[in-house]
């Protein structure tokens, strides 16, 4: 009887990339994946770890999981993924319920790990990363049929103060076009319409292989696959944006006219401090350079706060800065005193009821602008992607905007959709009335 394996996944899209190769290594094995915890032989953990939050969170969840091995049928825990390649064989110690460990280099080994039966073969498998998956792999599309992720690159280069990535995925290691093109192309054979480009630094791609290949060439080659409609980019870092990634967003209908790029922060002792080779001065020429070539592009951007040293003076400016740009969308983080990066060991640590309290205040300042925004599209016209029925409203059906990216820019939720509405579809829909971040709308082709 083969194994039944269940496998959670933690984490970013990046981490859920990682985790539907495994799944493909996995049925691969003679293996036969199961949705519920409590009828697995196998059960995986794919962990984060970027934060305190996320491990603390990856800890409970092994935890939880490893509770099967007294109420359920499991015989065996694997714990995968960043909170591995952190803390390494230490794990062995501090969660003796695990039998295998693998760190973010290693995954791709899971179908070894499940088939051994060598009680003498090493608990832990960590070692630099330097594996990326390529067109091979037999990855399985775990997220909605009609869209999916493709993970460009992996590992960055950036030493970032606050950020424990590089330690995490080690240096940049680009994807060849072709063989992105290829796995587009069997996503798309098997429906997918709208890919969403992630990596650690998107911006990157491409120069560690020096021959040219940047994201413009690799935009405009999937965009011509016939298939897939939307093509959309994440995580941008904004120094070096290569005009041909500019020129692609604003001459290919298919790559959508939007943009996700972190800031961090605005004020420049802020910027400084958490080494972002960047002041507000420059970020502003770097915006001004996008609305520029795409004039109707909606920017996504990320902030922290509460980074250590930062003053009233830097928040009221990162304030000013955000009300001058007036972006589409915003998230905004606390800063976590990360063990392993430089910034932990800053002084002037910020305390955590300021840092809420400026969360607080951005937030609410960034819903007047988006709700602003939203607020000047009722009335208008505009294709939707159809998702489905909505994760929060069962008996809704919701879809996005070329401006909404999945999870995160909120939704469109369709008042008394036709009959032949159906996941996948691109309709056009007029938009009625708003709420702060989403839309409700009415099918009308």
């Amino acid at each position: 009887m083969a194994e039944r394996v269940h496998l959670v996944s933690l984490g970013c899209p990046k981490n859920r990339v990682d985790s539907e190769v495994m799944i493909g290594k996995i049925r691969g094995s003679d293996c036969e994946m199961v949705e519920s915890p409590e009828e697995a032989d196998v059960i995986v953990v794919n962990t984060c770890s970027f934060i305190q939050p996320a491990t603390d969170e990856s800890i409970d969840t092994v935890l939880e999981m490893a509770g099967y091995k007294e109420t359920g049928n499991c015989e065996k825990l694997i714990v995968t993924g960043c909170m591995v390649q952190r803390f390494g064989r230490a794990l062995e110690d501090e969660l003796p319920e695990v039998d295998h460990f693998l760190g973010t280099g290693e995954y791709h080994r899971i179908d070894e790990v499940l088939e051994s039966r060598d009680s003498m073969a090493p608990k832990t498998h960590v070692d630099v990363p330097m594996y990326i998956h390529d067109e091979f792999a037999p990855r399985v599309n775990s997220w909605k049929s009609h869209s999916a992720w493709l993970k460009i690159s992996e590992g960055c280069n950036h030493r970032c103060a606050f950020c424990i990535i590089p330690t995490l995925r080690g240096k940049m290691r680009s994807r060849t076009i072709a063989s992105l093109v290829a796995e587009a192309e069997r996503m798309a054979a098997e429906g997918v319409k709208e890919l969403n480009l992630v990596s650690q630094d998107s911006t990157a791609y491409g120069r560690d292989l020096a021959d040219g290949t940047d994201l413009g060439a690799l935009l405009r080659a999937l965009a011509k696959i016939e298939q897939i409609d939307w093509i959309r980019l994440h995580y941008a870092y904004p120094i070096g944006l290569p005009a041909s990634l500019l020129n692609a967003i604003a001459d290919e209908p298919k790559v959508v006219k939007y943009l996700d790029i972190p800031l961090q922060h605005a004020s420049g002792s802020m910027l400084k401090a958490m080494r972002r080779g960047v002041t507000r001065t420059g970020q502003e020429r770097i915006l001004d350079r996008i609305r520029a070539h795409v004039p109707d592009i909606a920017i996504r951007t990320t902030f922290i706060v509460g980074f250590p040293g930062e003053t009233d003076e830097d928040f009221a400016e990162l304030l000013d800065f955000i009300e001058k740009q007036q972006f589409e969308r915003v998230g905004v983080f606390t800063y976590f005193q990360e063990e392993g990066t430089d910034a932990a060991n800053l002084p002037n640590q910020v305390p955590e009821d300021v840092k809420l309290e400026r969360q607080r205040i951005l937030m609410e300042r960034q819903s007047e602008i988006s709700s602003s925004k939203l607020e000047s599209m009722v009335g208008g016209i505009f294709p939707v992607l159809i998702d489905g029925p909505s994760s929060e409203h069962e008996w809704v059906i919701g879809g996005r905007l070329e401006t909404q990216a999945p999870e995160v820019d909120g939704q469109v939720y369709l008042d008394a959709p036709p009959e032949d509405i159906a996941p996948g579809q691109i309709r056009k829909v007029r938009i009625d009335r708003t709420s702060d971040y989403d839309l409700v709308g009415t099918v009308i082709a």
